[in-house]
């Protein structure tokens, strides 16, 4: 706070940005350290770089003759608190790419870029430097280029260490070949293993938790070796690459990323007018630590299919269970059996009926 005379030639007080609680330097020392981070993401059809006013993508450039352009839009949740409560910042930009970038894979599209928006009262350069550092990772993962983004700081907007994220990613299909799309009675319904609760639901998992008693940073009942909190930070698991195989290789009729609303709410919606879903909750063993939450919580078998992925993060729907499984395994994930396509009258349909004992 700097010194100066008023026009009566009285001394006045001069404030500075940095009074009213915004640092402009500590924003400089934040892109400064992200700047090699997003920098190593960088993929064919990006031009320029970080530092504009704007971010600029050719899809010619990334291999499109025809392309479709397809975004997503989405945050973190309340798992954004238990990693404030753990300070476990590392992995929820992961957590914050693959909930958008898994939702441009069941549409068919490559994720092209990704860009992001932090927002904290007080900026912390380390912690949002792990923070943007996992989203780059997130990226990195996905293929995609993180070309943009915005870190803003407002004081009197969140308590101390507090802040919160959010991502928008773009990504392209050539035309005639967006999914859905062939879904037809007799095709297999698998699933790709989640892993873990990824980043839905923690409302409830937070109030789970508060009620057993337990501290983030105790061993986890269900986990042996990690704490409660590193095992419920497990970040959302990245499906791009192995889904793009499958869709490339004319495996994949649909993919429903199961996110809010589980299996139930999420795998009909890629299911066309008569036909239904029949899947079997005995073809796939509960994780454990889906089963320690529904036992701490006293939730029934159809609520907690109804809130989390409950070991299942993405159905696909494909015409050659075999291969498809396969080519799914090569490329390194565990793939489920669910069931199977159905004809049936009316509106797209799920029929999923847990057994009493499925929780146990």
């Amino acid at each position: 706070m700097a010194q100066g005379l008023n026009p009566s030639g009285a001394v006045m007080t001069s404030l500075t940005y940095r009074d009213a609680g915004v640092d402009i330097d500590a924003g400089d020392a934040v892109v400064a350290a992200i700047g090699p981070l997003a920098r190593a993401t960088s993929r064919p059809g990006v031009i320029g770089g970080l530092g504009g006013f704007a971010a600029l993508f050719d899809p010619r450039a990334a291999g499109y003759t025809d392309p479709v352009l397809v975004a997503a839009t989405d945050g973190v949740g309340t798992k954004l608190r238990v990693a404030v409560e753990t300070g476990l910042h590392e992995t929820v930009g992961i957590d914050l790419v693959a909930m958008c970038v898994n939702d441009l894979v069941v549409q068919g599209a490559e994720p092209l870029f990704f860009l992001d928006y932090f927002a904290t009262g007080a900026l912390a350069v380390e912690q949002a430097t792990r923070v943007i550092g996992g989203i780059a990772e997130g990226c990195r993962q996905a293929g995609c280029a993180l070309i943009g983004g915005e870190t803003a700081e407002m004081p009197g907007m969140y308590a101390a260490g507090e802040y919160d994220l959010a991502g928008f990613a773009v990504g392209a299909a050539e035309r005639g070949t967006l999914l859905p799309n062939g879904v037809a009675p007799g095709d297999a319904v698998l699933g790709l293993a989640s892993a873990g609760v990824h980043s839905n639901g923690f409302s409830l998992v937070r109030r789970i938790v508060a009620a057993s008693g337990h501290g983030w940073g105790e061993d986890a009942p269900f986990a042996p070796g990690r704490t409660l909190g590193e095992a419920l930070m497990a970040p959302t698991r990245l499906y791009v690459r192995p889904l793009l195989a499958l869709h490339r290789a004319g495996l994949l009729h649909a993919a429903a990323h199961i996110t809010g609303g589980g299996l139930p709410g999420n795998l009909p919606r890629v299911l066309p007018e008569g036909v239904r879903a029949v899947l079997d909750t005995k073809a796939w063993r509960l994780p454990p630590i889906f089963a320690w939450l529904a036992r701490a919580g006293g939730i029934e078998p159809r609520e907690m299919l109804r809130v989390f992925n409950c070991g299942v993060g993405m159905a696909v729907v494909v015409s050659d269970a075999a291969r498809a499984a396969a080519l799914l395994e090569a490329a390194g994930e565990t793939v489920l059996e669910l069931g199977r396509i159905e004809a049936a009258p009316g509106a797209a349909g799920l029929q999923l009926e847990p057994p009493e004992d499925w929780l146990r």
